[in-house]
């Protein structure tokens, strides 16, 4: 890929290349992968194999986690309804987005 111009957004992906044996790991085959990579012990991966052949592997994305509201509700003692009178606010016209082109 080329890329013309500036792109301070785009990263180069930095690509590494490492030697290692397939070793047996009780029933199963396993690959030592080196310390240096970004990987943690216990990470989930998707390994993709096509035709026997090994291809590549990625990190599972996690699911996002929900929001416990138990936690926090009834955390903020001090916080107090907003009065009735203090939520409605006076009429202002209303401008259209053709009119505001013009003033300027």
């Amino acid at each position: 890929m080329r890329v013309f111009g500036s792109a301070p957004w785009l990263k180069a992906i930095e690509k590494q290349r490492h030697r290692t044996k397939v070793f047996r790991s009780g029933n199963s085959l396993a690959v030592r992968i080196p310390a240096g990579t970004k990987l943690s012990a216990g990470m989930e991966m998707d390994l993709l194999v096509e035709d026997g052949q090994f291809l590549s592997y990625e990190p599972v994305e996690q699911p996002k986690r929900m929001f416990n509201i138990d936690k926090v509700a009834g955390s903020a003692t001090s916080l107090k309804p907003i009065r009735r009178e203090d939520r409605i606010f006076e009429d202002r016209p209303l401008r259209s987005r053709d009119s505001s082109k013009d003033e300027q």
